[in-house]
């Protein structure tokens, strides 16, 4: 009766423990791969982005650099813009640091601040069938009317946001104005113009 009492213990000993590796197994390979719009692919080196940027897309990109520093390619299937231009711009200067390729995926689209995101790899690349997308900006002044890129002049300080952040991602001075300047006169900030492909060379969106 004591041997088969020792026999229980035993028995119910192995199988706790037995649990417990299972739950610890489980912590080891339940590591998190999704970080808003972020998603980590399996190479460990490779990430899809799908979304909008929105203020906590910088946060969540650096969480996820903490888990995954060898990332060198974000391969982008949609991105329609940011409802945070100050995110986005800081997220954007955090991708180029890092040396960081971008690459619009097949049958992809970005627009607007998507666009901004795009040019901060380091390389940029684009697959078949995909749409760039650019407008002008708008906003409402301190009286609460609404005002856009257009209604400043050339070398206004409202553009030079814009044409540094260009610059700060390789741009020339030049390129950086071009590329600008055509954007907000291409359609206004409640509408669209799709880049053709000889826009997107002249403006030199791919290299």
């Amino acid at each position: 009766m004591h041997r088969y009492r020792l026999y229980i213990a035993g028995l119910i000993i192995f199988t706790l423990f037995a649990a417990c590796k299972k739950d610890d197994d489980k912590k080891t390979t339940n590591t998190t791969t999704t970080f808003g719009v972020f998603k980590v692919q399996d190479d460990k080196k490779t990430v899809v982005m799908n979304g909008e940027i929105t203020s906590s897309s910088f946060d969540n990109f650096k969480k996820l650099i903490a888990q995954y520093p060898d990332i060198t390619q974000i391969n982008i299937k949609e991105c329609g813009g940011s409802n945070d231009d100050n995110t986005n711009l800081k997220l954007s200067h955090y991708v180029y640091g890092r040396g960081i390729n971008i690459h619009l995926m097949d049958n992809g689209m970005i627009a607007s601040g998507g666009v901004d995101f795009f040019i901060a790899g380091v390389k940029r690349t684009k697959g078949k069938n995909t749409r760039i997308g650019v407008h002008s900006w708008g906003g409402e002044d301190d009286s609460g009317k609404t005002v856009t890129a257009t209604d400043f002049p050339v070398g206004h300080k409202h553009h030079l946001p814009y044409i540094s952040y260009y610059k700060s991602v390789g741009f020339t001075q030049k390129e950086a104005e071009d590329f600008y300047y055509f954007t907000i006169n291409a359609a206004p900030f409640n509408s669209i113009h799709w880049m053709t492909e000889a826009e997107i060379t002249k403006y030199k969106l791919v290299r």
